[in-house]
């Protein structure tokens, strides 16, 4: 689908989502701004809600998840870490559900590009003696937190780069 098209159809979603979530941000190909686009990728925070017999435990908001039940599941569950929906227009949606913790490091993976990915912030990580895992830059027994793509950047001495200047 063309970059014009697939932002159209990403961003209903980000507006029918964002009412429901503490951030949230196209991510991928569209963010890269890449004239063709094959999917939509989206990571959200979404708002925790009181829950329990007492409220004294959280759950994603049910709105939020009603928003996402609404269209067409590949799998996952909003509930989760991942979902794959099909969108009005028969486009993919690939939502990264995000601790806000993990933002920065959630973000760059998904914004990519699978290059970038793979030659520079893999690469970086290993050099760095991080690991991911669960979502998570990590050292043994200690989870680095990273609440913005700048904080990637930085841990892993690398320049900072735009999204749509992430090819290799």
């Amino acid at each position: 689908m063309k970059h014009a098209e697939a932002l159209a159809l990403a961003e209903e979603a980000l507006n029918a989502l964002k009412p429901h979530c503490e951030r949230i941000l196209i991510a991928g190909s569209i963010r890269r701004l890449k004239p063709e686009v094959k999917d939509i990728e989206i990571c959200a925070i979404p708002r925790m809600v009181p829950a329990g017999l007492f409220n004294d435990e959280l759950e994603v908001d049910p709105d939020f998840c009603a928003v996402v039940r609404h269209w067409r599941k590949v799998k996952g569950e909003p509930t989760g870490k991942y979902t794959q929906r099909i969108l009005p227009g028969c486009m993919t949606l690939d939502l990264f559900i995000v601790e806000p913790d993990s933002w920065g490091w959630q973000l760059c993976l998904r914004t990519g590009s699978s290059g970038f990915n793979q030659y520079v912030l893999l690469k970086a990580v290993r050099q760095q003696r991080y690991t991911s895992d669960g979502g998570f830059l990590q050292r043994p027994g200690q989870v680095i937190p990273t609440p913005e793509e700048v904080d990637v950047f930085r841990l892993l001495k690398l320049p900072w780069c735009e999204p749509w200047a992430r090819e290799v």
